[in-house]
């Protein structure tokens, strides 16, 4: 019995860990079609690098003024073309005990770029959650309370050279 569960636990990591390709356009390709942001407007897009998703490959909630974006995965970038001033990129997470919020301010014409990467706080958690269960959790969120972003995203902006490289071969979220 025991055998047959991890195989079949064992056939799930593998089928998960090569199902990361995505088929959205690739930005060089989206930039074309939908061409610059409107007159007055800005464009923002978040993206999450390459790697292993983990089992499922769960998409992270991005919101930008509230309004979700879709579901960022592993390999992917979200966009939106917003008018010029002030904006808030956010994220919550099922179970999680806060909300990442940023403030950006945007120019007309410009295109801005921010990496999503998990916080220090989610990556606190999932360790200590790993390590000592729920009790790990519990402790973890207690400890990490008082941490400067309380949500489970960091967005870390980009300069567009370094973002236009590392954006290249992802796809747009679907």
């Amino acid at each position: 019995m025991i055998g047959r569960v991890v195989a079949l636990l064992t056939a799930a990591v593998m089928m998960s860990g090569c199902a990361t390709e995505r088929s959205g356009a690739d930005f060089v390709s989206m930039s074309q079609k939908v061409g610059p942001p409107k007159e007055g407007q800005a464009r923002i897009v978040v993206f999450r690098e390459k790697g292993y998703g983990g089992i499922g490959d769960e998409g992270w909630d991005v919101k930008l003024d509230g309004q979700p974006m879709s579901d960022l995965k592993t390999g992917t970038y979200v966009y939106a073309d917003r008018p010029a001033g002030r904006h808030q990129l956010s994220s919550t997470a099922a179970l999680f005990p806060g909300t990442t919020q940023r403030d950006v301010g945007v120019a007309p014409g410009r295109t801005y770029f921010f990496l999503a990467k998990p916080s220090d706080r989610a990556q606190s958690l999932n360790a200590m959650s790993a390590a000592g269960g729920l009790a790990g959790l519990v402790v973890a969120s207690a400890v990490t309370s008082g941490d400067s972003n309380p949500g489970p995203l960091d967005f870390f902006p980009m300069e567009e050279g370094a973002a236009r490289a590392a954006i290249s071969d992802l796809r747009l979220a679907e």
